[in-house]
């Protein structure tokens, strides 16, 4: 199997009212035979059985009865392969939801806010009810149309609905609002149902087969002037592409065909109208960077990137960092400014010829952090995608020939605290990059002090000493103890009011061993947060202790 990645790539539709309404009337007929497969096999109906029974009364071709099929049996697997996270993370959530509540009756007993914790515990635990018996039975549940559309029928007003019957139109709209037409290597233009030709303007001539089962005079819907914004080029290699192969058949009789890239079309109606999606493997890149040459590393925060670059020696070499402002944006906005930073990090990895050092997030412990938060630092954490951002680093870095390293996040947050932010002048985030960037080049992860200084957000300073390391057990062992007595340092900090007083001046002693950081020359205005937004402040070119940004 292929382990190259699938783009894909959109487009919006100029139809006439013709091709809408026939466009309609296809997503109505596979949306209804897509619902009935799903019924019957989960009814024990043998696939072959049903295949012939779904031709004959629904007037569908073979290959539109496959796209229904590896669509619907896509759906089903994902739920199947997704449930065991969802279920480890309704416990981790039920913990933790269970830890805010102890605390929360210690301080404020009877208050409103743990009668609301309360209900959210139950909640938490009858979803995990239901989880470990669907888990147990072996059962599927689908919601064609979404849960969230079906639950509104049960409050019409507060959703904006005169009557059931225009939230009914809804539902049933939703439901039939999509198709998908697959497409397969071995085939003319990469897809038997969907023919794309490159028009003499350049532009895409889109030939869709359609289902007997519409009693359409044409047996085809033919789409003029479809051109996409961004991958027009790899939609027309993809076409182009194309290879001669010795095939054999069952009998063992050898016979020659010719493969391509198989391209996969999913249309899909909006408010606005319609719009095609176009899916295709992605062709092979040449990397352009090597380990030799060093590391950038990059620790995902809710707010920002944080960025570090090394040397071949694991030495610093320079610091960045991209701001991430996507509380209160939409979807689409979020997205754009995640592939806007992405895009950034991969063309510096590639003008540097240094490879990504990311880390392997488990998204369970991010999603349980919720239930024991504030509400502020909720609303930030819920607001982020750390899988979108990743799958996004992941892209760009394909797309620019540059070779992404996973690791383990374990302690790289407290190492980049105590052994990296102050030796440097950096702070916490650009540490932990750095350490992110020396573990994907395998270097060491001893402790470089004996006394961690580790700066706080308003400019100070927690000290505390490090325990004594066991050089019989892991070293990992050593900084699960560092991470502790770091806890308990910023705790007492918080408890003494360090967080709100002026930040205390550093001892001789440790302004010895680290750097401070030198702040970039005065700009023209006196106070420069005043008028400079949040985006300019993240690209001011800090400077401390020889790393400059990159």
């Amino acid at each position: 199997m292929s382990k190259l990645p699938v783009f894909t790539y959109q487009t919006r539709l100029r139809l006439t009212h013709e091709q809408t309404s026939c466009l309609d009337a296809y997503a109505a007929l596979y949306g209804r035979a897509q619902r009935t497969l799903f019924a019957r096999m989960r009814a024990g109906v043998p696939l072959n059985e049903l295949k012939r029974s779904f031709l004959r009364r629904f007037g569908l071709t073979a290959r539109q009865f496959n796209a229904i099929r590896v669509e619907l049996e896509g759906k089903i697997a994902s739920i199947r392969e997704r449930r065991p996270e969802l279920i480890e993370e309704a416990k981790w959530r039920i913990r933790k939801a269970e830890e805010a509540v102890g605390r929360l009756e210690e301080k404020k007993p009877g208050s409103n806010v743990v009668h609301q914790k309360k209900r959210r515990l139950a909640v938490l635990r009858a979803k995990l009810e239901a989880l470990l018996a669907d888990q147990e039975s072996g059962r599927v549940r689908l919601c064609f149309g979404s849960r969230r559309l079906f639950r509104k029928q049960f409050a019409l007003e507060e959703n904006g609905y005169a009557d059931h019957a225009a939230w009914k139109k809804d539902w049933q709209s939703e439901r039939s609002s999509q198709f998908f037409v697959l497409g397969s290597k071995d085939e003319t233009s990469g897809n038997q149902s969907c023919q794309a030709a490159v028009a003499p303007d350049g532009s895409l001539r889109l030939r869709l087969r359609l289902p007997n089962g519409l009693g359409s005079t044409s047996k085809h819907l033919v789409l003029e002037g479809v051109r996409l914004a961004y991958g027009q080029e790899e939609i027309l290699q993809a076409l182009s592409a194309g290879r001669v192969v010795t095939a054999q058949t069952k009998t063992g009789k050898l016979f020659r065909k010719r493969e391509g890239a198989a391209v996969s079309y999913r249309f899909v109606r909006d408010r606005k109208g319609w719009r095609v999606f176009a899916s295709v493997e992605a062709q092979p890149v040449a990397l352009v960077t090597r380990r030799l040459a060093g590391a950038i590393g990059v620790d995902i925060n809710p707010d920002h990137l944080a960025l570090a670059e090394t040397d071949r020696f694991g030495n610093l070499v320079g610091i960045r960092r991209i701001g991430l402002h996507l509380y209160g944006k939409s979807e689409e906005q979020a997205k754009a400014r995640i592939g806007d930073a992405c895009r950034q990090i991969a063309r510096a990895c590639a003008e540097s010829g240094k490879p990504l050092v990311i880390e392997r997030l488990d998204l369970r412990k991010r999603r349980a952090e919720l239930e024991a938060v504030d509400g502020v630092r909720a609303r930030s954490l819920s607001s982020f995608a750390y899988a979108k951002t990743i799958s996004m680093l992941k892209a760009a870095s394909f797309r620019a020939g540059v070779e992404v390293i996973e690791v383990d996040p374990a302690y790289t947050s407290v190492i980049g605290a105590v052994n990296h932010a102050r030796r440097h002048g950096i702070g916490s985030h650009q540490g932990a990059a750095y350490a992110v960037a020396r573990r994907g080049l395998g270097l060491s992860e001893r402790p470089s002090v004996r006394e961690a200084v580790v700066p706080t957000r308003n400019g100070g300073h927690v000290t505390f000493a490090l325990p004594a390391r066991n050089r019989a057990k892991h070293v990992w062992s050593f900084w699960a103890d560092v991470r502790k007595g770091l806890k308990a340092a910023h705790a007492a900090h918080a408890r003494s009011g360090g967080n709100r007083l002026p930040p205390a001046p550093l001892s001789p002693k440790s302004r010895a061993l680290g750097a401070t950081r030198a702040l970039p020359a005065k700009p023209r205005h006196a106070n420069r947060r005043q008028h400079c937004s949040a985006d300019v402040l993240d690209d001011l070119p800090w400077q401390g202790n020889g790393c400059l940004w990159f």
